[in-house]
């Protein structure tokens, strides 16, 4: 009889070590994987481009109009990159905005190898994220954005994308540090998620998920000298720029209706600033503005914004670019000896007052467009930057920053998409000459 009951507890326990192996192997990470991994989907751009001999010229495009048989020949290339989907039903796809920048043509392959024509809602360079949007006939799998904010040092990553063509790969890692700023020939990027999960270029634009498979970040490549080191955008800080991009198509950048100058020794005296302290000085505020709704005042220094320090106008610019029209920023004052908290409500740019910034900033008021295209300059204050180098009235500003500007209408509409960047580069036409200059603002 015990011979039996031995017989049977045998069989039960070489039956079940299989399936306890099984389950010993399905992991956290392979759980997270299998849960988020149907959307996450690989994403192939063609790029087409004219060979130009003045492409590394601002401007080229004018010379494209008196020199046309120079830009007939052209090239193209492919390149890969990853997305997540975030609607199914919509069809909307999360990634990069440097993996599809300057695609004339991009397909979305999902994981079961279907393949979709995408178009862009809409992109922004400054926080490197792009929606784009599929059509499908059935609801495509989804991932829901999580949480980034409570994110702990040391905890496990999942990275999943597509280097180097190698679709869905997955690799781990841990969170080696949050809130990283990053510099790059363009610009200081802030706030990333920072892993030793491995990232490489086909990478971008992939989900990177905690260890219960939640939607933390997306992974970029931006910083190619990174060896070991990856980066992602926290999915907390995507969550605005996405709502800002499915709505408006791009990302309007806060205007505060304040001008800001660089806190010289002299003026950090002035006003009684201690010396360990740093900031940027209120100069001008403009009626009706959220700076001004909120009692800022001329004289001002802002030590602060949204607890990132500005020591100079450069990080002032840097910290506002970090937020969109939408967000509520919250300021560090000095003020007569004191220190303020102020939270004030930014909005886009109001294209009426284009005209006067132009003037306050650059010194320079334009007139009416000219019968050949183009913004003729009638005024020229010369003490200012463009006094100096030599701009005059009669000038013809043809094109800001590579855009057109063929009316009023056009030349406010760019300078209210530009004026929260550090400078601009006119191309001016002067009788039959044309001039590119770039010009603080």
């Amino acid at each position: 009889m015990k011979l039996k009951y031995f017989v049977f507890f045998m069989l039960i326990f070489l039956t079940a070590c299989p399936l306890a192996e099984a389950s010993l192997r399905r992991s956290p990470v392979v759980v997270a994987v299998e849960k988020v991994g149907p959307a996450v989907v690989n994403i192939s751009t063609v790029v087409h481009e004219r060979i130009s001999p003045f492409s590394a010229f601002p401007g080229d495009d004018f010379f494209k109009d008196f020199f046309p048989d120079l830009f007939s020949g052209e090239y193209s290339y492919t390149s890969l990159g990853s997305g997540v989907i975030i609607d199914g039903e919509k069809g909307y796809v999360i990634t990069n905005h440097h993996v599809v920048s300057r695609a004339t043509e991009i397909k979305v392959i999902t994981s079961d190898e279907k393949e979709y024509v995408a178009r862009i809602l809409g992109s922004d360079p400054r926080s490197d994220l792009a929606v784009l949007k599929i059509e499908a006939k059935e609801k495509l799998p989804e991932v829901k954005m999580g949480n980034s904010d409570d994110l702990m040092i040391g905890e496990t990553v999942i990275a999943i994308g597509n280097p180097f063509g190698l679709s869905h790969t997955v690799t781990t890692g841990v969170v080696s540090a949050t809130e990283r700023s990053l510099r790059t020939e363009e610009r200081v990027y802030r706030g990333f998620i920072q892993t030793d999960a491995s990232i490489n270029p086909g990478n971008s634009g992939g989900p990177l998920l905690n260890i219960e498979g939640e939607f933390i970040g997306i992974n970029t490549a931006i910083y190619q000298k990174a060896q070991g080191i990856g980066f992602a955008i926290p999915i907390s800080k995507a969550k605005r720029i996405v709502k800002e991009l499915l709505r408006y198509g791009e990302v309007r950048p806060p205007w505060l209706g304040i001008e800001v100058q660089e806190l010289i020794p002299e003026l950090k005296a002035h006003f009684g600033l201690p010396a360990k302290s740093s900031g940027v000085l209120v100069n001008d505020i403009f009626p009706g503005s959220g700076a001004a709704s909120v009692g800022i005042q001329r004289g001002d220094i802002i030590l602060s914004v949204e607890n990132i320090p500005v020591r100079s106008l450069a990080e002032y610019r840097d910290a506002v670019a970090d937020f969109t029209a939408n967000d509520p920023l919250s300021l560090k004052v000095f003020r007569k000896g004191k220190e303020l908290s102020i939270t004030l409500q930014p909005s886009p740019f109001p294209p009426g007052l284009a005209l006067d910034l132009f003037y306050r900033r650059l010194g320079v008021r334009v007139g009416n467009p000219v019968s050949k295209g183009g913004i003729a300059i009638k005024e020229v204050r010369q003490d200012s930057e463009a006094g100096r180098i030599g701009l005059r009235p009669g000038d013809v500003i043809l094109q800001v920053n590579n855009s057109r500007v063929a009316s009023l209408e056009d030349f406010k509409n760019v300078i209210s998409h530009s004026h929260d960047l550090p400078s601009l580069n006119l191309l001016v036409q002067r009788g039959a000459y044309g001039y590119s200059v770039t010009l603080p603002f």
